[in-house]
């Protein structure tokens, strides 16, 4: 595909890098030139300085035969103005935009080519929020990934010593879990990925990646660590856009506080929020978190836009305290240096965003896709199409499909039936299929299994 991406921040950029390699033609403009300059010394794509709305640069990066347009600056006008010019100009097929504001998201009518011509809006926030909430649902796994509108779920937790099954071969989880099916996908030892069989055995220490349909999780999770307690009492430091929507989702479930520094903002929220107390003051402020009762709540959540406020209000929770501790980190570099003792789980919304971007990128008939280990593995869901003469995979069962290799397939879901993935299953035209991939540097060979022979038109 040729895809110009507009805007070289963290999104951009880390899209680019996910891109890059996959035999597409990518063009990156930013006005910022030493950006560009550092970018292009370290991925093999071309660059533009320049107004990424502006036509005399959109013409310059060859928007007139481009496939897709994807604008994720920092301005949600001057994204929406790209993909008006995009279409009115030049009939660019596909546009994607990130769009922050929720008042434009209210109004979500605007976004038609008899208005404003976006194709596909991704809210980066609203998809952060969503990701927490489930992590919160979940105590215990630093990942959490929804499939099939959420009847299967792919889950990401460290084992530790004391689980049933840590020590113990994967043939053995069907023992001790004689009701429930489930499949681990990957596993990640010392940072290198395991292709797991049945004779693999799991380690303290593990990080066990494992698919189960969402009633089970909590069963799979408990032979492989001690289950944790639900979260009752959260404290959310930061009220923007972020602090306020988890808030909402949390209040009906739970005890939330929520501390907000700016005056006015917190007013906003006390209006805005039904059942949260919200708190005017510093996140770091040790007299604020103490006279809350810290030590009485089991999970602080940092999400202010400043990452050095969350890491040190987290730390100082941690050390006054509090249960467990997570933080929005926008700094990739330290999204996996981060979590440890004192923080446990680093949440990166660059990584979040980049799925929802790459869903609407793969070719195929993908419908989820999601970035793991900073864009070195991913997990997709692919939709089954075609018949036995048009199809790389309908009427063929698991062990019939070659896939590439480090390549899984995890679960099918056929309706509302979640099927775990044994070699015997057939895969039927309209299933949908979750493959979980520990190199992405095959992401062609998986389209093209699910890709349709022309003939089937």
């Amino acid at each position: 595909m040729k895809i110009i991406i507009l805007g070289a921040g963290q999104v951009g950029t880390s899209l680019a890098l996910s891109l890059e390699g996959e035999d597409n033609d990518i063009t990156l403009i930013d006005s910022d030139p030493k950006r560009l300059a550092y970018i292009q010394d370290h991925l093999d794509l071309r660059t533009i300085v320049g107004h990424a709305a502006h036509p005399d640069v959109l013409e310059k990066a060859g928007i007139d035969d481009t496939d897709m347009l994807v604008a994720v600056t920092s301005s949600d006008e001057v994204n929406m103005i790209a993909c008006q010019i995009a279409h009115s100009l030049y009939q660019t097929p596909s546009k994607i935009a990130r769009i922050r504001s929720s008042n434009y998201h209210d109004k979500s009518e605007i976004f038609t080519n008899n208005h404003i011509p976006v194709d596909v809006v991704i809210s980066p926030e609203k998809l952060v929020t969503e990701y927490i909430e489930r992590l919160v649902d979940n105590p215990g796994a630093f990942q959490v990934l929804d499939f099939a509108n959420g009847l299967v779920r792919l889950v990401a937790v460290k084992a530790y010593y004391g689980g049933p099954l840590v020590g113990n071969a994967l043939a053995e989880i069907k023992q001790h879990l004689p009701n429930v099916d489930t499949r681990v996908a990957a596993i990640f030892r010392r940072g290198k990925p395991i292709v797991p069989t049945g004779h693999t055995v799991i380690e303290a220490d593990d990080e066990v990646f494992f698919l189960a349909a969402k009633k089970h999780i909590r069963s799979v999770m408990s032979e492989l660590q001690r289950l944790e307690k639900p979260y009752q009492r959260v404290i959310i430091a930061g009220g923007g856009n972020i602090g306020q929507g988890l808030a909402k989702r949390l209040e009906k479930k739970m005890l939330v506080k929520i501390i907000e520094r700016d005056a006015q903002r917190a007013e906003e929220l006390a209006n805005n929020l039904e059942d949260t107390l919200v708190l005017h003051g510093d996140v770091s402020d040790e007299d604020l978190l103490n006279d809350e009762n810290i030590s009485e709540f089991d999970l602080f959540i940092a999400v202010t836009n400043d990452d050095d406020a969350n890491i040190m209000s987290a730390l100082l929770a941690k050390r006054l305290g509090v249960r467990k501790t997570m933080v929005l980190i926008n700094r990739t570099a330290y999204v996996d240096l981060i979590p440890g003792h004192e923080i446990d789980i680093a949440i990166s919304p660059q990584q979040v965003t980049i799925g929802s971007l790459l869903t609407h990128i793969r070719r195929g008939h993908v419908s989820s896709v999601y970035s793991l280990r900073r864009g070195a593995a991913e997990a997709i869901e692919a939709v089954a199409k075609g018949n036995e003469q048009t199809s790389l995979v309908v009427g063929r069962a698991i062990s019939e499909i070659a896939l590439p290799p480090g390549t899984s397939i995890g679960a099918v879901v056929r309706g509302e039936e979640v099927i775990i993935a044994h070699d015997s299953v057939i895969i039927r035209k309209d299933d949908h299929v979750v493959l979980f991939m520990i190199d992405k540097d095959y992401i062609q060979d998986v389209e093209r299994l699910f890709q349709v022979n022309v003939t089937y038109f």
